[in-house]
């Protein structure tokens, strides 16, 4: 067993993800739990699991992140116009609210309503946090590799 971060470690950390203006966008410690990691599944991106790569059990670390390594660019084909129609009558469309959309596969995807005019809705599918700066605050807990070392 290795305190070390690898490529197929379970990682035990506390992480806070902060913006440019200082404000928390998620954090464990908020919640008081501490996330769980299995480097490689796909649950944080490439560029998140490699700020992680290499650190000990016990470090503290902070990571000043730009779009494209975070949670990537506002991609424009990723906002849609779409009928009023489609959405429910009795639905309250406001401005920032987070709806969550079936795609034809029939996967769930959040979207955020940017814009009511007359019979269009503005939806932005992209993440929440994309196009912006992240401070990515880490602190390794304990480290596991015999999943898969």
């Amino acid at each position: 067993m290795s305190n070390t971060i690898g490529s197929n470690s379970e990682v035990l950390f506390h992480f806070t993800i902060k913006l440019e203006d200082g404000s928390v966008a998620d954090s464990t410690q908020l919640q008081g739990k501490p996330a769980k990691l299995q480097m490689g599944d796909g649950s944080l991106t490439d560029n998140f699991e490699s700020c992680l790569l290499g650190l000990e059990a016990g470090t503290k670390k902070v990571f000043e992140l730009p779009p494209e390594d975070a949670f990537g660019p506002v991609n424009p084909d990723n906002i849609h116009y779409m009928e009023r129609s489609r959405f429910g009558a009795d639905l309250e469309l406001e401005e920032g609210a987070i709806l969550s959309f079936t795609q034809p596969n029939g996967a769930e995807i959040p979207g955020i309503i940017r814009g009511v005019a007359g019979d269009s809705v503005t939806v932005d599918f992209n993440h929440p946090l994309a196009g912006q700066n992240v401070t990515f605050e880490v602190e390794i807990l304990a480290v596991d590799d015999e999943n898969g070392a």
